[in-house]
């Protein structure tokens, strides 16, 4: 496979290397029945981040789609007084580390066979740096990555480019030898400042008309990559 002009893929984690419905959905039921035994309260926590209680499901807008903790804790703070932010985010990680993950294709081959064709990879995720591990480690493809952050890296979070700009420092590569993968507009806006190439996945909630106009390409899912990157030059 030749990938003349692209030396290195950089990955949003949910969406993207994992479905996001399948994983944060099941999450979503746990980390709610947590922290509000009572139904109504739960449905109230559940509006107020975007999720339905009784279907079970995200809306395409909700915070934690392209959130960080962080900003998931501040929308629920003002309905659980009784808990800090800080003690929230808390929560949010120790559920997430605990999160069942639904790999959007077979990872283990995909990312075998992008590193046998001489390609850095990375993931930058606005999920937190523990618990992006331990999904990590949980499929077991953590020893694929050259680059892992999380928003509490040290180098920002999307749609800011910082953990992009520092997956390029980190490899040596220069931006536009990277490709960006990711299922938001928050990922594609990141790629996009930071100088690299964007592709697009459907396995989060976003539809394709809302990320084409900032992407190069979109997948269905990231089975797609090695036929796209062998046309790049």
């Amino acid at each position: 496979m030749d990938m003349t002009g692209v030396r290195g893929v950089l990955f949003d984690k949910d969406g993207t290397l994992f479905d996001f419905a399948r994983t944060w959905e099941a999450w979503a039921v746990s980390f709610l029945t947590r922290l509000a035994p009572d139904r109504d309260h739960r449905i109230r926590l559940g509006t107020a981040i975007g999720f339905d209680v009784t279907t079970e499901e995200f809306s395409p807008g909700s915070v934690v789609v392209a959130g960080t903790p962080g900003e998931v804790a501040a929308v629920l703070a003002q309905h659980l007084p009784q808990f800090s932010a800080e003690a929230l985010v808390d929560v949010i990680n120790a559920e997430a580390e605990a999160a069942p993950q639904a790999e959007a294709v077979p990872l283990v081959p995909l990312l075998e066979q992008l590193r046998a064709a001489g390609l850095m990879l990375g993931v930058a995720t606005n999920d937190a740096e523990r618990p992006a591990r331990a999904h990590l480690d949980q499929a077991g493809v953590t020893q694929f990555f050259d680059f892992i952050a999380g928003f509490d890296s040290g180098h920002g979070a999307k749609p800011g480019p910082g953990q992009l700009h520092a997956f390029a420092a980190a490899t040596g590569l220069a931006p536009d030898q990277i490709v960006m993968v990711g299922d938001s507009t928050h990922d594609l806006h990141a790629g996009r400042a930071a100088g690299m190439r964007c592709v697009g996945v459907l396995t989060g909630l976003a539809p394709a008309e809302v990320l084409a106009p900032h992407a190069d390409v979109i997948m269905d899912n990231i089975g797609g990559l090695p036929a796209w990157l062998a046309m790049q030059s």
